[in-house]
């Protein structure tokens, strides 16, 4: 029998009421395991900042407990804040210090001592090396979003939290991001990703986990939710225009496009069977003939867009 291994963060009950009333986090549970990347996805407002700042002890939770590694936040600050690394969404960073100085303090912060070795690291391994002489002032957006990344590692973490990482720079570092955050799982850093780009948790994120109005919704591996939640559709460009559906395709559900040459069907690709093979015969049967087809899997943005509606 395989042992039941502990999980790096456990969030259990917490809840967050600011001074004006307004409730931010309800009774959120979450367990994340060593070296997953998990995706918090959220509309604005839904309480993804609250929770992270929560677990760091930025925020103080009103109920509920969060330990890290076996740590508790609360009663353990010093150790667990050690163990955690943030990167936030501001570009808060020193104008007049150098690159390599950051680091260096942001390390001495957490009671590290000093490790050339490891700064050179992390420095070349966010293309950071030819900059490390560079005072912040100097330095591209992109690059000062990459040294907050470096900050957040100089300490060497076992946990690193990514708030909103990517905003605000273009796709391609967006991708370098991607690659960077790909190598850290593969050190076994444990990650968790808030962003508003739909595209990042599919391509990186093992699970997913969407938040609105402060509950957690759902909390799923990415590969099945997509699966479970994501329908699939076969398009059908006709060869002939038709007026209406007939009768005798009621049962199909389909939908005819505006200019009435194109149908629309959606079925559940988990279906013990999908009607695609019928579908035809009836079309065949009733004379309607098509020149192309196409299938079409719903991504995971609409899988969240659908979730966060329902949960409105």
């Amino acid at each position: 029998m395989n042992a039941v291994t502990e999980p790096i963060l456990s969030i259990q009950n917490l809840n967050k009421t600011f001074a004006d009333g307004f409730q931010a986090l309800k009774n959120i549970n979450l367990e994340i395991q060593k070296g997953e990347i998990i995706a918090l996805l959220g509309p604005n407002g839904a309480g993804k900042t609250t929770l992270i700042s929560a677990i760091c002890g930025i925020v103080q939770a009103n109920s509920g407990t969060v330990t890290v590694a076996g740590y508790d936040i609360a009663r353990d600050y010093r150790k667990t804040r050690s163990i955690i690394g943030l990167v936030p969404q501001e570009l808060s960073t020193d104008s007049f210090e150098t690159v390599w100085n950051t680091l260096v303090f942001s390390r001495g912060l957490f009671g590290k001592k000093a490790n050339s070795a490891h700064i050179e690291k992390v420095l070349k391994a966010l293309s950071l090396w030819d900059k490390k002489d560079n005072m912040l002032m100097t330095l591209s957006g992109g690059m000062k979003r990459r040294v907050l990344i470096a900050k957040a590692l100089s300490h060497e973490p076992a946990v690193l939290f990514l708030d909103e990482p990517t905003a605000g720079v273009d796709v391609s570092l967006r991708k370098d991001m991607w690659k960077i955050v790909q190598e850290l799982k593969n050190d076994g850093v444990t990650i968790i990703l808030t962003t508003h780009y739909i595209e990042e948790a599919e391509e990186i994120a093992d699970r997913v986990g969407v938040i609105n109005a402060g509950e957690i919704i759902l909390v799923e591996d990415k590969t099945e939710l997509m699966s479970k939640l994501g329908k699939k559709q076969v398009s059908l460009d006709l060869c002939d225009p038709l007026a209406t559906i007939p009768k005798s395709l009621a049962g199909y559900s389909l939908e005819l496009s505006e200019n009435k040459d194109q149908l629309t069907y959606t079925f559940d690709s988990l279906g013990d069977r999908t009607g695609i093979t019928s579908l035809l015969d009836d079309l065949k049967a009733a004379d309607i003939y098509f020149r192309d087809l196409n299938t079409i899997q719903s991504s995971l943005e609409d899988i969240f867009v659908n979730l966060v509606e329902e949960s409105s």
